[in-house]
């Protein structure tokens, strides 16, 4: 959810970055030595000619005047990037991608080099010709086969390498492990579903103490986010795109199950929490109280919180993929990533120099030095490290191993279920009014929660019908 992307996206790259990130640009980590020649070493595709030796010009996506510690960190790679390519000049440019404006930005000739943009936007981008064919450059670069498939292949396209990964998420469950022990709640299989999480939810809940059984989101647009995962795993689309017009379809039968399955929740189980317009921060911080069993987000962002403010133990956290609506089914929750593309407008050797920022910093030895600072840090002052669940890098890769050398070093550090990887299905966020729709959604979440005859169908249908004419019936998709 781009709106939380800043929360939620930005701690994927700890593990191999020097700091604190947001959701707009990714953390970046010292280089070693020679970051290019070690780390972005793309062959010279762009001709005979040593592209060293050649005057360029790149500009270059660069974090807003709010960000101050990204933008120290940013001309520290600028400065560290030209002492390895003098030759080449750097222009910053503090535009963020906004698909509304990508267009004209193009049209006029003022798109950056490097700019970022989101997963949902691939195959949009591809398709109107604003982002550059990479395929060569990614494929003469020695850590291609490093990179993490789940995050990286939303990029690929026929083929194709058309943008570079640095961070992203797949929603998640987390457990509070105590609590169901309080109640003498079996720990439910890895691989579960829809009725498994509604009877843990049931028979952990609380109400007399003030203890539920899960805490879904409900107000402010992350409560439809937190919803549509359940669409998603349903089956269902949030929108879809035929000959250039945008069509709401998330009032299906897939949409008006998912719903159902929260008024069961709510209704049937009583596992939802008493005060449950709970906005993310609400329910993060209803989990690290000790106050819910079970919380949607993206893990890390949930775990970090109660172990090292909560007091909880790693042993009482679980981590869960999304369950599936049915057994057998994919346990779907909604992939978040923020990628670098390249302007296709940029020369051949712009695009090559502007592939070499990108990639200066990735898979840097440096990195994995300022990782195991930051646990030994941790560790004196008695708190957990808890790594992302998905990186940029695979983890069974060199660099992979290499970080998981470090974490295997040290007791603070928390570990994953290795199953759960296996299971997780990311599926991308919708190309168009996403914040539109998880606002109208939100509204649908709260007469759900408030109203127990409310009518499914007849929701989804008013929702539709206003999302499809506040929003959808004025774009001009292609």
């Amino acid at each position: 959810m781009r709106k939380f992307s800043a929360v939620l996206l930005c701690m994927l790259l700890l593990g191999t970055m020097l700091s604190a990130c947001s959701g707009g640009t990714a953390p970046k980590k010292e280089a070693e030595g020679s970051g290019a020649n070690n780390n972005s070493n793309t062959g010279n595709t762009s001709g005979s000619e040593d592209i060293t030796k050649k005057k360029i010009t790149i500009k270059i996506h660069y974090p807003t005047p709010d960000l101050k510690v990204m933008r120290a960190q940013e001309d520290d790679k600028i400065k560290r990037f030209q002492a390895e390519y003098p030759n080449v000049e750097i222009i910053k440019d503090d535009w963020q991608y906004k698909i509304e404006e990508i267009g004209v930005k193009m049209a006029s000739n003022e798109a950056p080099t490097i700019f970022n943009t989101f997963a949902t936007e691939a195959n949009f981008l591809v398709e109107k010709g604003w982002v550059a064919d990479i395929t060569d450059l990614y494929n003469n670069w020695k850590y291609k086969d490093q990179m993490n498939p789940v995050l990286q292949d939303q990029f690929v396209i026929n083929g194709k390498v058309y943008g570079l990964a640095y961070n992203g998420y797949v929603v998640s469950t987390v457990l509070n492990k105590k609590l169901l022990d309080a109640k003498s709640v079996a720990v439910p299989p890895v691989d579960w579903t829809w009725d498994d999480m509604l009877n843990t939810a049931k028979n952990a809940a609380n109400p007399a103490k003030g203890v539920a059984g899960i805490a879904p989101m409900g107000k402010g647009n992350e409560a439809g986010w937190n919803w549509t995962n359940f669409l998603f795993e349903a089956g269902g689309e949030i929108e879809k795109n035929e000959g250039g017009k945008v069509t709401a379809t998330f009032n299906s039968e897939a949409g008006i199950k998912a719903l159902d399955f929260y008024k069961k929740l709510k209704y049937e189980a009583n596992a939802i929490p008493k005060d449950w317009a709970l906005g993310w921060a609400d329910a993060v911080n209803t989990f690290q109280q000790g106050r819910t069993a079970m919380v949607m987000a993206g893990a890390a962002d949930v775990i970090e919180p109660a172990l090292n403010q909560g007091g909880m133990k790693p042993e009482d956290v679980l981590t869960y993929p999304m369950p599936a609506a049915e057994k057998g089914g994919k346990h779907t929750g909604i992939l978040g990533g923020n990628y670098y593309v390249i302007n296709p407008n940029a020369t051949k050797d712009e695009q090559e120099m502007a592939f070499r920022y990108i990639t200066f910093d990735y898979f840097s030895e440096k990195g994995l030095q300022a990782l195991e600072a930051n646990i030994q840090e941790r560790k004196t002052n008695g708190k957990y490290y808890v790594p992302q669940l998905m990186d940029y890098f695979k983890a069974d890769s060199d660099f992979g191993k290499k970080t998981q050398a470090i974490y295997d070093k040290y007791d603070n550090i928390y570990k994953y279920n290795p199953e759960i990887t296996a299971l997780l299905d990311g599926k991308p966020e919708a190309q168009f009014g996403t914040q539109d729709y998880y606002a109208e959604m939100s509204n649908v979440i709260q007469e759900t929660f408030s109203k127990k005859d409310m009518d499914s169908k007849a929701q989804l249908d008013t929702a539709a019908k206003n999302v499809q004419e506040k929003v959808f019936d004025k774009l001009k998709a292609q």
